[in-house]
C-alpha cells in the first residue's frame, strides 16, 4: 500500500499555541501518523520582513494572506517586540504531542535565522544553530533528536555535516522524488538519509492557476490519484492547524479514499537500510509558487567505472 507521510512544520509560537493543538485532535482522530518538527528557540518572525527583496516574494504574499496566517504580534516578534522563547514557553505542549503518540523532531533553533543565513555561513555557524537546537530537543524530551526538517529547505553540505555529527540518523531538509543518501561531488557521505518533500504545499499553490481555498484539494490529490511510490506532504501549524484545517480534513479523507496510509517519517524510513538507498549530490534550485532558492535533490551519482 502506497503510504504518504505528514511533516508538520511548526514555525512560530502562535503556531505552537494554537496550531498544533487542532491538528492532534485531528490526526489522533483519524487514526494517522505524523511527524512534528519544532522551532525550539527563539520567535524572530518580525524579521523576516527583510525577504520583501527576494525574487517572488510580494507574490506569494499577495497570494497567502500572511497577516491572517500569522497573526499581527507574531509579525513583530523581533522587530517591535522582543522574540519570545518557544522551547521554554511551550515545553508542556511540546512533550504533549509526543505523549500523544506523534514522533517528534528538530525543525530549528531560530527559524527566520537559520532560512535568512544559512547559505553563505560557514560550517561552524551551521554546527552552533543545530547544537543550540539539538540541546534545546534533549532539554525538553530527555533524548537526542533523530529527525531534523530545515526551516524553509534551506540545507548545504555544512548543515549535513552538522546532522552527521549531533546524531540526526534521517531527514527531511530537501525537495524532491524519493529518498537517497547526500554525497559531495567524489560521492563521500555528508550526511543522513533524506527523505524529501515530494508534494507542493498549500501556500504555494493557493491563488495559483484558479486554485482557492474550496478546490486546492483536488488538485494534491490528483496528484497522488494512483500512485505507487511513497510521498511526503510537508503542512504547516500556520495554516493546516488554524485556517486552512477544513482543507487538510479534505486531503486526509481523499487520501484514505485513494488507498493511501498516513505515517510519519520514521514509519517511511523504517525497514529500509540506508545503504539501499541511491547516492544523490544536494543542490540549489526553484520551486513553482515558493520565493528564493531551496535545497533540492540534485543529481545522482555514480561511482567511476
Amino acid at each position: 500500500m502506497p503510504r504518504i507521510a505528514l511533516k508538520v512544520d511548526v514555525d512560530t509560537l502562535r503556531g505552537t499555541r494554537e496550531g498544533v493543538p487542532p491538528l492532534v485532535k485531528l490526526l489522533t482522530g483519524s487514526d494517522a501518523g505524523a511527524s512534528f518538527l519544532f522551532s525550539l528557540g527563539p520567535d524572530h518572525t518580525g524579521r523576516a520582513i527583510l525577504r520583501v527583496f527576494r525574487p517572488g516574494f510580494l507574490s506569494k504574499v499577495s497570494r497567502t494572506s500572511v497577516v491572517e496566517h500569522y497573526g499581527l504580534k507574531t509579525l513583530m516578534y523581533g522587530v517591535l517586540l522582543p522574540g519570545p522563547d518557544i522551547g521554554l514557553r511551550e515545553a508542556a505542549q511540546l512533550r504533549a504531542v509526543r505523549d500523544a503518540g506523534f514522533e517528534v523532531g528538530v525543525h530549528c533553533w531560530d527559524h527566520v535565522r537559520w532560512q535568512d543565513h544559512l547559505i553563505g555561513s560557514d560550517e561552524a555557524w551551521a554546527m552552533r544553530e543545530m547544537r543550540n537546537a539539538t540541546e534545546r530537543h534533549a532539554e525538553i524530551f530527555g533524548t537526542p533528536p533523530r529527525l531534523h526538517g530545515a526551516a524553509g529547505w534551506q540545507f548545504n553540505a555544512a548543515a549535513a555535516r552538522a546532522e552527521a555529527l549531533l546524531g540526526i540518523t534521517y531527514a527531511s531538509d530537501t525537495r524532491g522524488t524519493h529518498p537517497f543518501v547526500p554525497v559531495d561531488d567524489n560521492g563521500s557521505l555528508l550526511g543522513p538519509a533524506q527523505y524529501p518533500t515530494t508534494l507542493p504545499t498549500l501556500d504555494e499553490l493557493i491563488g495559483v492557476d484558479g486554485l482557492t481555498v474550496d478546490n486546492v484539494h483536488t488538485h494534491l490529490l490528483a496528484l497522488t490519484e494512483g500512485a505507487t511510490q511513497d510521498h511526503v506532504y510537508t503542512l504547516h501549524a500556520e495554516l493546516e492547524g488554524q485556517k486552512l484545517l477544513p482543507v487538510f480534513r479534505r486531503l486526509i479523507d481523499g487520501w484514505r479514499a485513494q488507498g493511501h496510509s498516513l505515517v510519519d517519517l520514521g514509519e517511511l524510513r523504517d525497514g529500509t537500510p540506508d545503504a539501499a538507498l541511491p547516492r544523490h549530490r544536494i543542490a540549489l534550485g526553484s520551486v513553482p509558487g515558493r520565493s528564493g532558492l531551496l535545497a533540492v535533490q540534485g543529481a545522482p551519482w555514480h561511482a567511476p567505472a
